[in-house]
């Protein structure tokens, strides 16, 4: 297995399971959002100053297949494994590892694209910031 380009170690919160004790589902986008905000932080690019910018990167398309649940507690990474962009779009793979046997209990490939003053653009600033990983 390849090694992730970037992955964060985070703990299911109680109020985010359901009443089976698994995460609920919704939470899972949760997860994989933070470290994707955490990763442009990493290159530089701040979300928040983005904005202020009058740049926004948006999700367009959400696909996660869910392998096995995590409960309550659970320490997990939430890693970055590959990075691509096409055309106007830039595709995360992501996944979620339990800590304690390494199973990957969810995976996903998230569609983002980049707003400029409300127009879709592709600004040189993420290409920039993301060269080494596409």
């Amino acid at each position: 297995m390849a090694q992730p380009i970037f992955e964060q170690t985070l703990k299911v919160r109680d109020y985010e399971c359901d009443t089976q004790g698994h995460v609920n589902n919704a939470n899972y986008q949760h997860y994989f959002e933070v470290t994707r905000h955490e990763f442009l932080e990493k290159v530089g690019l701040n979300f928040h100053e983005l904005h202020l910018q009058g740049i926004d990167a948006v999700v367009s398309r959400v696909e996660i297949r869910y392998k096995a649940p995590l409960i309550g507690m659970d320490l997990f990474r939430c890693t970055v494994t590959r990075l691509e962009r096409i055309g106007v779009k830039y595709i995360f793979h992501q996944e979620i590892i339990r800590e304690k046997d390494g199973f990957v209990c969810a995976k996903a490939k998230i569609e983002v694209v980049n707003l400029v003053n409300g127009t879709l653009s592709q600004p040189e600033r993420f290409d920039q910031a993301f060269r080494q990983y596409i």
